[in-house]
Order: C-alpha cells, then structure tokens, then sequence
C-alpha cells in the first residue's frame, strides 16, 4: 500500500523538486521567479507525496476581499501530468479546505484560465461552485 502525506515545501531542495510539475501550468516560470513567490503575501506552497515521491503541489495565501471576506486563494494547483486522475488531486483540494478551516477562512477560492473545462469539471466535481470572472489588464 502506498504512503500519502502531504507537507509544507520550505526548503530550496524542495522548491527545485516543485518546479518541473509547477511549470506544467506556469510553462515560461523560470526558478527565480518561482522561488520569489515565497517572499509574497504570505504564499504558502505544499507537495502531495506518493512513497517520497513529489506528485502535486498547491500554492496557497490567505487573502481578504470585501466579497470572500477572508479566504484561502490557490495560485497555483497542479499533478503531475501521468499522476492524474488517480485521487490525488483530491486529496490536495481536501488538504487546503482543511488547512484554510484551521485558519478561520470563510472560502477557498481560485481562478481557472479560460478554456480549461477539465480544470472546471474537476473543481465542480469536488463541490466547488463556479462565482464571478476573473478580467485583467498587462500594465
């Protein structure tokens, strides 16, 4: 049987570790810009690990917004591509709700590029309710 557990990444070790599954939804991210994320906002990054192996990570912040109060925010949410569709994203999703509950957030929230219908699929399937668009401008 399989070992699961999921645990904070904190060390540079383990951001190198992160990065190859990291950069399959963030694909032009080099290790510098990724390792600045530990410095922003309280961003918090956590790998899912099968028998020691790093299979999923989910960047999480809380944040306070008039409409979600205050909430948990995933920036970044992704398994290894091979590893999919075997529970583990669940498992990631289960572990932040959890994680934000201790925390005394209202919501976990995030945002999905457009066209990604088997993100949305995925995220309605675990009980997630699809509120609003997120717009943006490059400035």
């Amino acid at each position: 049987m399989s070992e699961t557990r999921i645990e904070e990444l904190e060390t540079e070790a383990e951001w190198t570790a992160a990065l190859p599954i990291l950069r399959q939804l963030w694909t032009d991210a080099d290790e510098s810009f990724v390792r600045s994320w530990a410095d922003e906002d309280g961003y918090r990054l956590f790998g899912l690990l099968v028998d020691g192996e790093l299979v999923g990570v989910v960047g999480v912040s809380i944040q306070w917004v008039l409409h979600h109060v205050r909430h948990a925010w995933v920036h970044d949410f992704v398994v290894d591509e091979p590893r999919r569709g075997q529970g583990h994203g669940a498992r990631l999703l289960s572990f932040v709700e959890s994680w934000a509950e201790a925390r005394d957030c209202e919501y976990v929230a995030l945002a999905v590029r457009a066209g990604n219908e088997a993100a949305l699929d995925f995220y309605e399937r675990e009980g997630m309710e699809r509120w609003g668009h997120v717009l943006e401008t490059e400035l």
